[in-house]
């Protein structure tokens, strides 16, 4: 009997990433036609997800990555700080996200705090630059931290020695190796980290064998033969469906809860309301961009993380193998998109503590 049952549990967990993977590969959940329920949600671009905080100012700022992309961003400065030289943070994420969802947020939170905050979109996302749309790539999401590090570094306010980064979800994983990489960024913090990389190469908990892999692979090399063909690529279908089925895995349902509700629903946004390309993973597939993880040391990282966050390995993963000086939390009971918009579970505080340290 424990031997059936087990096997009975296989099957499940089998069929979860499997579905999990497809998300991941294609952003398909379900292709049923149901009635929209937009009409429930500020369906404007110019939305916002949270309120502006009374003791901060926001600016709508544009600048250029290394790639020649004008990146879209919004910075957030605090009031009443006359003449002040201030530290200051680039923020970005969620993976399919906008500015005027989670990062924004966060540097609203963070400008109360004392600092000033950049959010902005990434390339080919929201209102930033980049052809085609909806593409997203390790490379150049990565440079697009330090293209922000630059915006940054050049403000009249902003003392240019004093600039960190948080990065959250997929955006965890970019800021992480943007600060490998970019030695000007002073300390590091991310939330509900993904290391998109991994995820899509592997699959959640690495579950993908070589044989799915493959087959993965020769799909989007056929698939590149029809972009080419039709000279445009391939829009996937939309990440997330108008209304949930029921059967899809859990992580599925509270990224709808987020994405697809008045809660978190921004028209710009990739998982709000759009698709990725069918070719998106491409670049992912070899590309494992934490290899050097170990490189942000000296320099502090801070690693935050739900308890019952199905992401929840990757921070711990990123945990052992990082050196020191690196912390990291695990939030009581929380789920990976709780650490989007929940002010009253994303510890603040701490972000604030650990920035104020290590920004002097």
């Amino acid at each position: 009997m424990k031997n059936i049952k087990w096997k009975a549990i296989q099957k499940k967990m089998k069929k979860t990433f499997a579905i999990a993977i497809l998300f991941l590969i294609t952003g398909q959940v379900s292709a049923q036609k149901v009635e929209s329920n937009l009409e429930k949600m500020n369906t404007s671009k110019e939305h916002y997800t949270f309120q502006l905080s009374e003791k901060v100012i926001r600016q709508k700022v544009s600048f250029k990555n290394r790639y020649g992309i004008i990146l879209s961003g919004d910075l957030y400065l605090p009031k009443n700080t006359g003449n002040e030289i201030l530290s200051a943070l680039a923020i970005s994420g969620p993976f399919g996200a906008v500015k005027q969802q989670s990062s924004g947020l966060y540097a609203n939170q963070m400008a109360e705090r004392g600092f000033i905050a950049l959010a902005f979109d990434p390339s080919y996302t929201g209102e930033s630059g980049g052809e085609p749309r909806n593409l997203a790539s390790p490379e150049i999401n990565t440079e697009d931290f330090s293209a922000a590090v630059d915006f940054l570094g050049l403000q009249k306010k902003v003392a240019s020695n004093k600039i960190g980064i948080i990065g959250i979800c997929g955006f965890g994983g970019f800021a992480l190796n943007a600060a490998a990489i970019d030695k000007r960024v002073k300390a590091v913090a991310v939330t509900s980290l993904y290391d998109m990389t991994r995820v899509m190469s592997k699959g959640y908990n690495d579950s993908v064998t070589l044989e799915q892999r493959t087959k993965t692979l020769e799909d989007l090399g056929q698939q590149r033969w029809k972009d080419a063909e039709k000279g445009k690529p391939a829009d996937g279908p939309r990440n997330l469906p108008e209304k949930l089925k029921g059967d899809e895995p859990q992580f599925v349902k509270e990224y709808f809860d987020y994405y697809r509700t008045p809660r978190g629903f921004q028209a710009n946004s990739v998982n709000s309301n759009g698709a990725w390309l069918v070719t998106n993973p491409i670049s992912f597939m070899n590309m494992p961009i934490l290899a050097y993880v170990k490189e942000i040391s000296p320099r502090p990282m801070l690693l935050i993380a739900g308890e019952k966050a199905h992401s929840r390995y990757f921070s711990e993963d990123i945990f052992k193998v990082a050196n020191e000086p690196k912390q990291l939390i695990i939030i009581p009971n929380a789920v990976h998109v709780d650490l989007y918009d929940k002010v009253d579970v994303i510890p603040f505080d701490k972000l604030d503590d650990f920035f104020k340290k290590y920004l002097k």
